[in-house]
């Protein structure tokens, strides 16, 4: 079997589970750390030619992620690909099951780990409104329906743009920071931009701010073991 995925996620999930299977993986594919196979360029700007010349037997993708004419292009050179759709935690580990199967690989140990963290997760006592922002200059934020959503509704943390009609929406830093959001804190992701503490919290006085991984917050694969504690864990850190 030989894979090449264009989800950073699904590569690592791949890759520890049944590392002599894949054979190839974005640029953005950071984990496992010493990964060492062929890049293939960007989640969004893959080297198809590149990809066909590796003959793999499947492409891993996700709809979001990836762009439907680079997946029909490689659908066109004759090559499986597997789209996989994740917006929320159930979502996430069905697609990981169906992902991991499709490589030949058995139900690994992590993700009965990872179903059993989340199952352990205790109700918060109080629910927060939170503001999640994932890119400066423009200001845009976490809407509808997204897989980091469903992760903090599950820590006790609403989401103030969940009903927006965009996923991903512009919202304009005096927006985000008045009164009438009435938020409780505000959410900053060290991806896909990253905010740090010098560069985000500065800009929401007044307002905890929790500073988070992105790979723990929107990464779906080995990660969601540990990531109910380390992500409760910060968010502990800045509400009491």
């Amino acid at each position: 079997m030989r894979v090449v995925s264009l989800v950073p996620s699904l590569t690592e999930a791949v890759a520890v589970t049944a590392p002599d299977v894949l054979v190839g993986a974005t640029d953005w594919c950071s984990h496992p750390a010493g990964l060492d196979v062929t890049r293939v360029g960007g989640t969004k700007n893959p080297d198809v030619p590149r990809i066909v010349a590796l003959a793999p037997d499947l492409v891993v993708a996700n709809e979001e992620e990836n762009r439907e004419p680079d997946l029909a292009a490689l659908r066109a050179a004759g090559i499986e690909v597997l789209v996989t759709e994740v917006r929320t935690l159930d979502q996430a580990f069905h697609e990981l099951a169906r992902v991991l199967a499709a490589c030949g690989a058995e139900r690994p140990r992590w993700l009965a780990e990872a179903e059993s963290a989340w199952g352990r997760t205790p109700r918060p006592p109080a629910r927060l409104r939170a503001a999640v922002p994932i890119w400066r200059r423009p200001w845009m934020v976490l809407g509808r329906d997204t897989f980091a959503g469903d992760l903090l509704a599950r820590l006790g943390v609403d989401n103030a743009y969940a009903a927006h009609a965009e996923r991903y929406p512009r919202a304009p830093i005096e927006e985000l920071t008045s009164a009438d959001l009435a938020l409780d804190l505000v959410v900053l992701p060290d991806e896909p931009y990253r905010f740090t503490p010098d560069d985000g919290p500065e800009a929401f006085p007044g307002t905890p701010v929790a500073l988070v991984g992105g790979r723990h917050l929107t990464w779906y694969g080995p990660s969601l073991v540990e990531a109910p504690a380390v992500l409760s864990e910060a968010l502990r850190a800045v509400v009491r």
